[in-house]
């Protein structure tokens, strides 16, 4: 059994050092906040592919309402320069809400999500 000093607990108690329940860290970029790196990975290469004129655009965590009160937030929508839109979800974990939430907006908006892992 391993026994902590006083200043080993407030350490790990110290709410500033916990880890995300998922793991992933928030990042930062162009004044944009996202919730891992994995995500700001993504945005940095839209960024580039909307410098090179392979997409049309792009949109930071378009929100659709599902039903009253029930709301999916994709982390991006890519419209591709064949006019179609697509729906980007980057996952380092599904949820049970997230799987859920996949279903409702797939049968509701006849659109597929996306997933990069």
């Amino acid at each position: 059994m391993e026994h902590w000093s006083v200043e080993d607990y407030k350490n790990y108690t110290d709410s500033s050092k916990k880890k995300s329940k998922y793991r992933a860290n928030k990042v930062s970029v162009d004044g944009h906040t996202f919730d891992s790196q994995k995500e700001a990975d993504y945005y940095c290469e839209l960024k580039l592919k909307l410098q090179a004129k392979e997409i049309d655009g792009f949109c930071l965590q378009p929100t659709f309402m599902l039903a009253p009160g029930l709301k999916y937030k994709a982390d991006f929508i890519v419209f591709h320069k064949n006019k179609e839109a697509e729906v980007i979800d980057v996952k380092g974990f599904k949820t049970k809400e997230y799987i859920a939430k996949k279903k409702v907006f797939e049968d509701k908006f006849n659109l597929k999500i996306t997933e990069i892992e």
